[in-house]
């Protein structure tokens, strides 16, 4: 089988290659990767869900896509916070700028408008390592424990997100 990611998250034709399916899968095994570790553990001994930034480009598919995706990470006990349509740099931002676990954005970047992509980031709004893409790579199409009933995270509109992005644009300019 070859690699699911490429160089820059999992790309593909829109609903061939990239399919609601899949983005469902690989964001519940994004979730079953990145929601382990002692900062996953501090929010659950909090009473805190994991969070998760999702984000998309103006892509019509990038509408299912991201469905698929925010279902994944919620069922799999992940909060959602649904920044809607901003640039990429934007998305890093919002989940270093918030504290998320982690986030995705749905863009597939320069390729066509037929294509889209689902690019992963690990907390701070940085890159996977390509070991991490590969265990949650592994994941995918194995049963993994799920949350049930009120346990399940909740998907949300991320309100501000586009004023804390030009808020923060703004303090990188020079000051007249």
């Amino acid at each position: 089988m070859t690699r699911l990611f490429g160089t820059d998250g999992v790309r593909g034709l829109a609903n061939r290659d990239l399919t609601a399916g899949l983005a469902l899968e690989l964001a519940q095994a994004t979730a079953a990767v990145l929601t382990t570790g002692r900062r996953a553990e501090q929010r659950r001994e909090s009473g805190r869900r994991p969070v998760a930034v999702v984000a998309r480009d103006p892509r019509v598919s990038g509408e299912f896509i991201i469905a698929a995706v925010s279902a994944g990470l919620a069922s799999s006990g992940v909060d959602v916070l649904d920044a809607g349509v901003i640039p990429t740099p934007a998305a890093a931002f919002l989940i270093s700028d918030i504290g998320a676990d982690f986030g995705v954005m749905i863009s597939a970047s320069h390729n066509p408008a037929p294509d889209n992509g689902i690019k992963i980031f690990a907390f701070g709004g940085t890159k996977l390592p390509d070991d991490v893409e590969d265990r949650i790579e592994s994941y995918i199409g194995h049963d993994t424990l799920m949350p049930i009933g009120g346990d399940v995270g909740r998907i949300r509109r991320f309100a501000d997100a586009e004023d804390r992005y030009v808020v923060h644009l703004l303090s990188t300019l020079p000051h007249r």
